[in-house]
């Protein structure tokens, strides 16, 4: 529990003063003056003049403009600096020869074949990453576009699973003013002019348009989902200009969170003395990113809709991907008493262009409006091969002499069979339906996410850095990649066609036993859930797929990557992480997940697969085994797209697996998806068995790096896997006992008993435990992510695996020398370290600092009563990564980089975890609630009997479930119980 006012500092925080222009202060003086009553004035002036606060420079928060008191800010002519990525050493290099000859093979044999390779070093993006990433725009699950915080829409991800990073600079905001009187005119793109993605197209392209922003005076403000820009007096000295961009992720919402839409209300407050006339305007060509707009055959077409709602829609043809549907956009503005929408259907880029993009742009200059006529143009002509098709939306307003006006626009995209479809159809049309609801909605929206947010905002507790960055890297869940369909949507031959006819699935249910074949005679491919044959390496010919989510209340099928690098679909070693988010804010969608990977253990795949690291064969899924992701070409039904490792060999998915079932059905009380998953549960435990060799209960590691971090090897019984162990059979067997499965609970309490004992007595050193068993130079290493199991069962409710001053120890150890003997704690945990104080340098995984784990530490500190070392070793994260003074990735969250700042993988799954930070604090209702049983008193079944009893789900009566819990709750969470091994609570145990 976060206790007392030890958060109060506030080094990050950025006073509005400093945002807000001197000019600004003294104008607004003036203006309270004629605003006020004679009587108040001086007082609200003196006010005005002392804090500087937008919410009053925009006379006390006009309609949500100002920006919140708690967001991450950058100057809009803040350099975007090239982010520098990572390099093995020579001696990494030399170890790693031959994996990358074979990967090299592999991704020109993926490539030969029309597909790309989950994970490609090779290829090199034309654009270089850059510091210049902002909130990005959507929902969820159906394909995302970045906007930089300089307003750069940038990393197109319409098509799943694919990413183009460059921006499409033709795509603006602009603005234009013109003064009574006629003597004070401004034009200007809202954007920076000196850009690293403008390119000299000819002065009849965008580059004749007034780049004239110069950025010093504006600011951009980033609370996700929403983000604000505001303009203090650029381009005109005397208007202030605010722009709010809004997009539809609101917790629990699983309609509107679905939605491809984001809206930009751009608020208005004149504080000179003459009516202004105010002209912003939307550019945005036909485009899905990359070089698609030069394909051809493309066609933009006007509209007029309901409640004022008018604009362009934008249709695409995907000539050079034609299994992919059409992509439709639609952008619109909002018409009212005040504002007037006019539209300019097409333009082009190039001097053949029937309408240029300067003569688009002289229009504006001159009329601040274009025709009413170009309403009625109809479909434009199709567009050829090499030239770009643009369009635009303007929308006008007179601005009083100190009085303020609201402009919004919005911006939605339709590509069929996603789940939104659910919603608004299939028609290439849905896009103007869409973002009428969006121009129409956007209040309710911004309501529901501001009672969300304001309950962590508002806790003075909390240190200012950590509010704000914990909503935003939330960032990953919109722009990380994500699919999201309908239950009523069968899996998919490709990630880029998800909408095959739910004809081509039938439903039956057949569970069989796994037979393996050689690669001559074919392969047969079984599930928990249905069979279906392949014959041969060629076509597949489904059989019969059940659909997983049985379940009343169907949110459908969610994917998510690893990362835009590692193309690989819900990577379960790195969800063990991120999951947090998904729980506390659509526990839905994580218990989608579960049954997805719950079917899947039960599968086996008899596909001959060839691994990278060794050159040696293996079957793509084994049954009982967790699968290392769902796939990427073929998600649900091609799975374990990562091949670099046998993963059915590792020795953390399965104690992974069994560790989130039991958090989300202790945090949901869900006995339905206790019950059906349960039969996964068993299996997966049972899997591991064979992985004690000594039959001291624990697991052992086999001398490859057969976990997560897969570049560093473990010998024998490690810190790691062993700890995650230990947590898996405490949550098994108090899992098996609320399902009313006895005999294999009391087999799971026998076995910890006696793994404890060989952990402790194997690795305990006195101060921590070692990183293995085995004797290897890095064997007494200090590994940050040590307790990973005991981070779960603080979080799940149960007891602690050991007595509690180890497990403070091991923080301490992992705080001292983890994180502040690297650049005293500026840059977050370092994986692994020496007892002598020297970075682990035994592989590139072991020297470098990961966000994710960081972050879980930092939970685990939190929930061991450590709240000072916890934030502080987050704090590094923030520091190296969100602050100004660090390398740049904010809003591309990297999974981890070296101790001088390089990353590795942007974009990347694993600091979600954060959110356990959250979870934390705030533990849900039906954990904190959760009475504590000393069932295995009442068990009489012994350990050897229980081996051959299997689990029969007629045994769930009313009589052994207990009663439902109630759901989760907000609420501050109690530090987890101080016991001594199990003492009055689940277990009943000897040692």
């Amino acid at each position: 529990m976060v206790t007392g006012n030890i958060f109060h500092c506030r080094k990050h925080s950025w006073p509005p003063q400093e945002y807000v222009s001197r000019s600004t202060l003294h104008q607004l003086a003036s203006v309270a003056t004629e605003l006020v009553a004679p009587e108040g004035w001086l007082e609200l002036s003196q006010y005005l003049s002392d804090h500087g606060k937008f919410a009053d420079m925009i006379c006390l928060d006009f309609d949500s403009a100002a920006p919140p008191e708690h967001a991450w800010r950058r100057r809009l002519n803040s350099h975007a600096n090239i982010l520098k990525e990572f390099s093995v050493t020579f001696t990494e290099a030399i170890k790693m020869v031959r994996l990358g000859i074979r990967l090299w093979s592999y991704v020109r044999e993926e490539a030969s074949q029309g597909r790309k390779a989950p994970i490609d070093p090779f290829t090199r993006e034309t654009c270089k990453p850059s510091a210049s990433q902002g909130v990005p725009l959507g929902g969820m699950g159906s394909g995302s576009i970045s906007r930089g915080f300089r307003g750069e829409f940038r990393h197109w991800q319409i098509i799943p699973g694919t990413c183009d990073v460059s921006p499409i600079m033709a795509n603006q905001f602009s603005i234009f003013i013109s003064r009574e009187g006629g003597n004070k005119k401004y034009a200007s793109v809202l954007a920076p002019g000196q850009h690293e993605g403008l390119g000299k197209s000819g002065d009849q392209g965008i580059t004749s348009w007034g780049w004239n922003l110069n950025g010093q005076h504006s600011t951009y403000h980033a609370l996700f989902p929403r983000a604000w820009t505001i303009y203090d007096g650029e381009p005109d000295p005397e208007l202030k200009v605010s722009c709010r961009q809004i997009s539809p992720f609101i917790p629990h919402n699983y309609r509107d969170s679905s939605l491809p839409t984001a809206v930009f209300v751009y608020t208005l407050v004149n504080t000179g003395k003459e009516r202004a006339k105010v002209s912003l305007l939307f550019t945005w060509a036909n485009s899905i990113g990359g070089i698609s707009h030069l394909s051809g055959d493309h066609v933009n077409e006007p509209f007029i809709g309901e409640d004022g709602v008018s604009g362009v829609l934008l249709h695409h043809k995907q000539v050079t991907a034609k299994e992919n549907p059409p992509v439709t956009f639609a952008i619109a503005a909002c018409e009212t008493q005040n504002v007037s929408v006019t539209v300019l259907p097409s333009f082009g880029l190039s001097e053949g262009s029937q309408i240029t993009a300067k003569a688009m742009w002289d229009k504006m200059v001159q009329d601040g409006q274009f025709d009413r006529e170009n309403f009625n143009a109809g479909p434009s002509i199709p567009s050829s091969p090499g030239d770009t098709l643009c369009a635009a939306v303007s929308a006008s307003a007179w601005v009083e002499p100190h009085g303020k006006c609201t402009v919004a626009f919005a911006l939605a995209w339709s590509s069929p069979k996603v789940r939104y479809t659910k919603y608004y159809g299939t028609s290439e049309r849905a896009a103007l339906n869409i973002v009428h609801d969006a121009l129409t909605n956007y209040k309710q929206w911004e309501e529901e996410i501001e009672k969300w947010q304001s309950q962590i905002l508002r806790d003075d507790r909390l240190p200012e850095w950590y509010k704000f960055t914990l909503f935003n890297e939330l960032y990953f869940l919109v722009a990380g990649g994500t699919v999201w369909i309908d239950s009523s949507l069968p899996a998919t031959s490709s990630t880029n066609n998800l909408h095959q006819s739910a004809a081509e699935e039938s439903t039956n249910v057949n569970v069989t036993v796994a037979k393996r074949r050689g690669a001559a005679s074919g392969y047969h491919v079984t599930d928990g859930y249905d069979a279906t044959t392949r014959d041969g390496l060629g076509s597949v010919h489904p059989k019969t797929l059940k659909n997983p989510q049985v379940v009343t209340d169907d949110v459908g099928r969610f994917l998510y990557l690893e990362g835009v690098e590692y193309i690989m679909w819900c990577t379960y070693d790195v969800h063990f992480y991120a999951s947090f988010a998904l729980l506390e804010l659509f526990p839905k969608i994580e218990l989608s997940i579960q049954r997805e990977f719950a079917k899947a253990v039960l599968s086996e795949d008899g596909r001959k697969v060839k691994f990278l690291m060794e050159g040696n064969w293996g079957i793509r899924k084994v049954r009982g085994a967790v699968p290392h992701d769902l796939g990427t070409h073929d998600p649900w039904h091609e799975m374990n797209a990562y091949n670099i490792h046998d993963t059915s060999q590792w020795k953390d998915l399965n104690p992974k697996f069994v560790l989130q079932v039991y958090r989300d059905f202790a945090a949901t009380r869900d006995f339905s998806f206790g019950a059906d998953v349960w039969p996964a549960v068993r299996a997966a435990m049972e899997y591991m068995e064979q992985f004690d060799r000594d039959h001291d209960g624990l697991i052992e590691n086999d001398g490859f790096p057969d976990q997560t971090y897969d570049a560093w090897t473990v010998h024998g019984i490690s810190a790691y896997c062993g700890c995650l162990w230990l947590a898996a059979l405490q949550a098994a067997a108090a899992m098996a006992h609320q399902l009313g499965d006895r005999p294999f609970a009391e087999k799971c309490k026998s076995k910890f008993c006696k793994a404890k004992l060989a952990f402790e007595e194997k690795l305990w050193n006195g101060s921590y435990f070692n990183y293995d068993s085995g004797s290897s130079s890095n064997s007494k290493s200090i590994q940050a992510d040590q307790l990973a199991g005991q981070w779960y069962m603080a979080s799940s409710g149960l007891p602690s695996l050991f007595d509690d001053h180890k497990i403070r120890s091991c923080l301490q150890k992992i705080y001292d020398f983890n994180v502040m003997k690297v650049k005293g704690g500026k840059m977050g945990a370092v994986n692994g370290m020496h007892h002598n104080g020297k970075v682990d340098e035994s592989c590139m995984q072991s020297r470098e600092i990961w966000t994710g784990v960081t972050y879980a530490v930092a939970a685990t500190m939190i929930l061991s009563g450590m709240e000072e070392q916890a934030f502080t070793t987050a704090e590094g994260i923030f520091t190296a990564g969100w602050s100004e003074e660090g390398y740049g990735y904010w809003f591309q969250s990297p999974e981890g980089w070296t101790i001088d700042g390089h990353f590795r993988s942007l974009v990347y799954m694993r600091p979600l975890a954060i959110w356990g930070m959250q979870w934390a604090l705030t533990m849900p209702k039906a954990i904190l609630d959760a009475p504590t049983i000393n069932f295995m008193d009442r068990l009489h079944v012994s350990s050897s009997s229980s081996s051959s009893s299997p689990y029969d789900g007629s045994r769930l009566s009313s009589h052994d479930m207990p009663m439902p819990m109630p759901g989760p709750g907000p609420g501050v969470r109690k530090i987890a119980t101080k016991s001594r091994c199990f003492g009055n609570s689940v277990f009943h145990c000897s040692c």
